[in-house]
């Protein structure tokens, strides 16, 4: 595309005319800087899958439509995973294992069946359920809630074609809850699959998934479906689950300037939860095998204490077989996106959607219901052309989201399944972000690009919450109200430095903000419903400097540095055995680390991957205050390490396909996957250990004739090879006071409470075929 098409375009109605003048200052730029965007500055480290005539967020556009700057963002750091080693040749159970492809990627073992919790850098490592601070996208549809939640569970990898990591502050592209960076999941188009195909993964502990694909092109339309049914009775006693999901995205182009999507996302899942044991049970009994009973439970079962009338007064212990601990949770999305070329150097792009989260978690010593529908609208225009003569991409955005939230929390009672005590909270609030965003990529020269962003938001909670409390003679009820707003702005500096092909360096100053969700204003210390009001928003600065290296097609290295500052970060953590969590502001903070991404085919057939992080996070300001008995004291925190986060991570793999003659397709790879131990208290008393895990894979593909199918996909692999105990995740514990003696206690007394650790997987094996019709 020419920029002297700019000049001559043709006249335009009123209407257009105002869009282009929204477009004025953040221009927009040629197909060639959107090809240097292309070829070096969204990092390609890992596997990387190029799709031509896409636009936006992996929509299927008419040959020669420029993608949108937020397809190849430059400055930005960004890692592209794709189906090769993480999702096409293997059985992927869970999108953790795909994930762990990317450096800055920490994946926790979540609340039952495939459900897991991301981090980017750290910033949801305390997380051991919903992920926060992280903005998710599918299909350029936004899967993160307006109270900032993202769940897993509804990702199913045989899905997705690729993956987009986008790494450190990305509030001024994705607005709130961008302070770690963002997801952005692509679906297999329909001209992708070209067909149909239906797969099974067989493996240990009565995994089982079954899936089915369809996709295709006719005319204007293509429509692409998925559909899946995983099931297993998992590795700890009380760990069945099953789980359904269907994905469809489906465009139709009636004009070459007029595109139309719709996104649909079904998941149903049901699931028992095994109890999170302390780091000594997990030591003795990592699997809570023989925890049937509390009556004849082997040594190190974990028993939570349910009130025995379901109110107040004596609590029994129980397991989790007998305290009928689960979920049984929904998530339903409908979504849909008009897409218009105004001319043929902009575009402007509307989309509108509905996400409700219903849920029932009768699990541990409280029970929550709740239904959180939301609305999601997004209109944006990209342009391309020039400024001040030089070329540039500018992008304009008006963003509003609301979520209608509803949860009561019960009292658990014990025996009889999910029996439901007493209703202790009764939660009503109206959660709300309306903002603009708006950037400019120029290019300052053949070899320097520059970048400049930046977003407005302001977000308002209104809410109450009612408390009940129980005794013999009388109930009390206390009220808590909010009424809060949060003004923010984050605005973004980026410059790329491309001397030659092989060679790209890249700064970045970007800024991220994470308002509290309402449910965060509502749960106390004690971990019960209650009075929490006072959070503040989350906000860090963020500087990025690195460099990639790509020599030959068959080697990219790329190296990152980062240092964020923290101010008011919003920490989680358990305050006891079968209680919420609930969250805090820690003044001031400091995350930094490297990252590194190496993708290297040395010989023919022989591949070689490595991801590595290193991420040091720890209180600059936060003096914490504990209370036991008659005593109160004040501990400084400041040059402690954040808990939850590892300092080092590491992905590593190599492998060998046959590229040629009749064993063709046949493949074989071995990777580890490390992480090193980190605290679990603010104190940095109590560790939880490190690991490594060893996988073995092989796998083999082929061209079918003479049949009805096309193509046959043949894996297995055995996981935890070396059968290593370890902790796939650990919930942060608060320290506290010895009522008789005033002092803090020590890592002792933090080693037997319950309530943190989930182990990992032991040695399992899978395996499954795929046939192409």
């Amino acid at each position: 595309m020419s920029l002297s098409r700019l000049s001559h375009a043709p006249r335009r109605s009123g209407a257009r005319r105002a869009l282009l003048a929204l477009a004025a200052l953040p221009l927009a730029g040629t197909d060639a800087l959107a090809q240097a965007a292309e070829d070096g500055v969204t990092l390609p480290e890992l596997s990387v899958v190029g799709e031509a005539g896409r636009s936006g967020f992996g929509v299927a556009s008419p040959q020669g439509s420029a993608p949108s700057v937020i397809e190849h963002p430059v400055g930005q750091v960004v890692t592209q995973v794709g189906r090769s080693g993480t999702i096409g040749d293997r059985p992927a159970t869970d999108i953790g294992s795909v994930l762990v492809n990317s450096p800055g990627v920490t994946v926790r073992q979540g609340n039952g069946a495939r459900d897991v919790a991301i981090s980017i850098r750290g910033n949801n490592a305390r997380s051991t359920g919903v992920t926060k601070n992280t903005v998710v996208l599918e299909d350029g549809f936004i899967l993160t809630q307006p109270d900032g939640a993202s769940r897993f569970d509804l990702v199913d990898p045989r899905a997705y074609s690729r993956i987009d990591v986008f790494r450190g502050p990305q509030s001024a592209l994705f607005g709130n809850y961008a302070t770690g960076g963002a997801l952005a999941f692509r679906t297999r188009t329909g001209r992708e699959i070209d067909g149909y195909e239906i797969g099974t993964d067989a493996g240990s502990f009565g995994y089982l998934s079954n899936y089915f694909t369809v996709g295709g092109v006719s005319g204007p339309v293509e429509i692409s479906l998925f559909a899946s049914d995983a099931r297993g009775n998992g590795y700890q006693d009380h760990a069945s689950y099953d789980t359904q999901t269907i994905n469809l995205l489906a465009s139709y182009t009636p004009t070459p300037d007029n595109r139309f999507t719709l996104k649909v996302i079904n998941n149903q899942v049901n699931a028992d939860l095994p109890a999170r044991s302390s780091l000594d049970q997990f030591g003795i009994n990592p699997y809570q095998r023989g925890c049937a009973a509390a009556a004849t439970a082997a040594p190190g079962c974990t028993l939570t204490g349910l009130l025995a009338n379901g109110a107040y007064g004596t609590r029994i212990p129980v397991t989790a077989d007998e305290g009928g601990f689960g979920r049984k949770d929904r998530r339903t999305i409908v979504a849909a996106r008009w897409e218009h070329d105004i001319d043929a150097q902009t575009t402007w792009r509307t989309q509108l959607g509905f996400d409700e989260r219903n849920f029932n978690q009768p699990f541990y010593a409280t029970s929550s219901r709740g239904s959180y529908p939301s609305w999601n609208f997004l209109t944006d225009l990209t342009r391309r052309g020039d400024l001040f003569g030089l070329p540039a991409v500018g992008y304009v955005a008006l963003a509003y989201n609301t979520i209608d939230n509803h949860i009561t929390t019960f009292n658990r009672a014990p025996y009889g399944g999910p029996t439901l005590g007493a209703l202790i909270g009764d939660q009503e609030a109206v959660q709300s972000n309306l903002g603009g965003r708006a950037r400019t990529e120029v290019a300052l020269s053949d070899q320097w690009t520059g970048v400049l962003g930046i977003a407005a938001e302001n977000t308002t909670i209104t809410g109450r919450n009612l408390a009940y409390g129980y005794s013999a003679t009388a109930r009390t009820t206390t009220l808590a109200t909010t009424d809060r707003s949060f003004l923010n702005v984050a605005p973004e500096l980026a410059l790329v430095y491309r001397p030659n092909a092989a060679w790209a360096f890249r700064g970045r100053a970007a800024t991220g903000y994470t308002t509290p969700a309402a449910s965060n204003l509502f749960i106390t210390p004690a971990g019960l419903p209650g009075s929490n009001t006072q959070l503040e928003t989350q906000e860090n600065l963020g500087f990025d400097l690195g460099a990639d290296w790509t020599p030959t097609e068959n080697l990219r290295l790329s190296l990152t540095g980062f240092y964020e500052f923290f101010r008011n970060e919003l920490v989680s953590q358990s305050p006891g055995a079968g209680l919420l969590s609930y969250t805090f502001n820690a003044p001031a903070s400091e995350h930094r680390g490297i990252e590194v991404a190496a993708d290297w085919a040395f010989s023919p057939g022989w591949r070689a991957v490595a991801a590595y992080t290193f991420d040091d996070q720890i209180y600059t300001k936060y003096t914490e205050q504990l209370s036991a008995g008659a005593f109160t004291e004040r501990f400084d925190r400041a040059g402690n390490a954040i808990p939850g986060v590892p300092a080092h991570q590491l992905l590593a793999r190599i492998g060998y396909d046959q590229p040629t003659g009749s064993l063709a397709g046949l493949g074989a790879y071995v990777e580890a996957v490390v992480q090193d131990g980190f605290f679990i208290d603010n104190a940095n008393q109590l560790k939880a250990p490190g690991y490594t895990l060893v996988n073995a894979n092989v796998h083999y593909a082929a061209d079918l004739t003479g049949g009805y199918a096309k193509r046959i996909s043949l894996y297995a692999e055995v996981r935890n090879v070396f059968d290593e105990t370890y902790i796939s995740s650990a919930q942060n514990l608060a320290n506290t006071l010895n009522a008789t003696s005033g002092l803090q206690n020590g890592a002792g007394v933090l080693a037997t409470t319950p309530g943190s650790v989930f182990a990992g997987a032991p040695r399992n094996v899978v395996a499954g075929m795929r046939l192409s019709f």
